[in-house]
């Protein structure tokens, strides 16, 4: 049987991306292969739920797939939590961020730019749970890994909007603009100039390639690559 994933192609960078910073710069441990499985499957789980609460006439197949996912999801994660259980607060700090998933979830508008907002922090905790389980603790790098991803992809979501959904819309464009503008602006003022680095090519892109006519295939693989040229950078000069 074919499994059910999500469609959401580019959530698979900001699912991995955080988790492999958080991995690198807290320490690797063995702890962090069941928690990774658990957090694979954990979003794997994720796609079936919302469907579910979308689709009325095939929700029981839909629940299938999300307890298929869910519950080794748990006992993988039942590993990391029974070395540490201050990971569960970890858990805990998504929850509000995946009410917002629900709530756009029964409203049928998961491309609200909120939602999306709201699933970059959660995969952002997700890579300060890889950093705790690693370093024993969040310090000023894990914030500077959480903060640095969150701005990634919120510049990501910019980005794709105003080259899907919301390529007709002036707002989302100067939105986008503003944003990176002002992310490599800030990056200077903060102290952090070499990071300029890391979201250069992002600002690029999303100031030229606007208003160009590219397929969604193209897209894609583009952000890919963008998203491995980030994490490389951010390996190399955080």
């Amino acid at each position: 049987m074919k499994p059910l994933l999500p469609k959401q192609h580019g959530a698979w960078a900001m699912l991995i991306i955080p988790f492999l910073l958080g991995a690198y710069y807290g320490g690797f441990s063995w702890l962090h292969i069941p928690l990774f499985l658990g957090w694979l499957l954990l979003y794997l789980a994720t796609y079936p739920f919302f469907m579910a609460i979308k689709n009325n006439k095939r929700r029981q197949y839909y629940l299938r797939w999300f307890m298929a996912y869910t519950l080794p999801a748990v006992v993988l994660l039942l590993i990391p939590l029974a070395n540490n259980f201050s990971l569960l607060y970890f858990g805990f700090s998504m929850m509000p961020f995946f009410l917002i998933n629900i709530y756009y979830a029964r409203k049928k508008n998961e491309r609200a730019l909120l939602n999306d907002l709201a699933a970059i922090a959660e995969f952002c905790i997700g890579g300060l749970a890889s950093f705790y389980i690693g370093e024993g603790e969040l310090n000023l790098r894990a914030a500077e890994i959480f903060s640095f991803c969150f701005l990634f992809f919120t510049g990501s979501s910019f980005y794709v909007k105003t080259m899907i959904r919301e390529k007709k819309n002036a707002a989302y464009k100067w939105a986008s603009w503003g944003f990176h503008l002002l992310l490599i602006t800030g990056l200077f003022i903060m102290g952090y100039p070499l990071l300029v680095i890391a979201y250069f090519p992002s600002m690029i892109r999303a100031i030229y390639l606007y208003g160009k006519s590219i397929s969604v295939l193209k897209l894609g693989v583009l952000e890919i690559a963008n998203s491995v040229y980030f994490l490389f950078a951010l390996l190399f000069i955080l």
